[in-house]
């Protein structure tokens, strides 16, 4: 089909020009098969019309309709083939953009599985490489201080052995698919109870609190479990309150334990190395366009809190 027969076509899609303009081909791939009489190979079909398949200003490429002969395309025929490739193009395109949302969820959750490895695996095994060369160093010359380094290693290494467990869990089991996030931070306050003996209760305010998108559920949900691994790791707490807030402003997910607390520029100069998990959870609070605040004091217990915008399908 000639460069002069697609300008026609989306002429005659306008309403500029009549069909009778509007002529089938000869296709010039079958041609030599045709001439040669090579019927298993062209099927009978000898000529094509083709229509160019676009979206909006973009073109995305070429419609061919086969025929065994020539003729003229009516009216009719032109409209629907017209009506067939606006089709086609707006599927195309949604075929494209469901592509790239699948790869962009591809590296999202990449992402995130390497935010979750550093935030427990990498830490764990840095710790634990450092207790064991302390301990080497100090084997000979300092033997309860070597046996010391080394319980603490095999206490990390427990622990992140745990972790380890917890996140390929998470990863199998994806607790929020189909759990709405109050009830999901509810069952993991029960199980943290359960497993820790520290007494964790969770409290909800706002209605659309039942009707958050998944993305917000998982960033938040994710948050809390890292708060809930640091106060076993650090707070020595006996309770903790997990409070999940949804105003006109945005939410608001805080977790607050009566711990120990402790000095908030120690745990700077922690997280600047990462430690305390602080820097994945500031991460997440990020992507959701939100922030993180951590408030402490010595014998006073620890508060982390996100901040997130309300999503615009909240919005009223």
């Amino acid at each position: 089909m000639t460069g002069d027969y697609c300008w026609c076509l989306e002429a005659f899609a306008d309403g500029k020009l009549t069909p009778q303009n509007i002529d089938v081909i000869e296709c010039s791939r079958l041609r030599p098969a045709v001439r040669a009489q090579l019927t298993e190979l062209t099927e009978g079909l000898s000529y094509h019309a083709s229509i160019p398949l676009t979206f909006g200003d973009v073109p995305l490429g070429v419609m061919n309709v086969a025929a065994p002969s020539w003729r003229q395309l009516t009216a009719e025929e032109l409209r629907l083939l017209t009506t067939i490739a606006c089709q086609l193009g707006i599927a195309l395109e949604r075929a494209r953009l469901a592509a790239e949302s699948a790869r962009l969820a591809r590296v999202e959750e990449r992402t995130r599985i390497a935010r979750e490895i550093h935030d427990t695996l990498a830490q764990g095994l840095t710790a634990i490489a450092l207790d064991l060369e302390g301990g080497l160093h100090h084997l000979e010359s300092d033997p309860a201080r070597a046996q010391g380094r080394l319980e603490r290693a095999l206490t990390t290494t427990r622990h992140s052995l745990e972790e380890a467990r917890r996140s390929v869990q998470d990863l199998r089991t994806l607790p929020l698919v189909g759990t709405p996030l109050p009830q999901a931070l509810a069952a993991l306050a029960r199980a943290f109870t359960s497993e820790h003996g520290v007494r964790v209760s969770v409290r909800t305010r706002g209605a659309a609190v039942a009707s958050l998108p998944l993305r917000v559920e998982a960033e938040l949900y994710r948050i809390t479990q890292e708060a809930l691994t640091n106060v076993l790791r650090h707070a020595s707490a006996t309770e903790v309150l997990i409070t999940l807030r949804v105003e006109p402003g945005g939410i608001t997910l805080a977790i607050r334990d009566d711990g120990v607390g402790f000095v908030p520029a120690d745990v700077q100069r922690e997280t600047r190395d990462g430690g305390f998990g602080l820097t994945g959870m500031r991460e997440r609070a990020r992507l959701l366009g939100g922030q993180l605040r951590l408030a402490s004091r010595l014998a006073h217990g620890t508060t982390v809190r996100a901040l997130v915008p309300l999503p615009a399908e909240l919005l009223p």
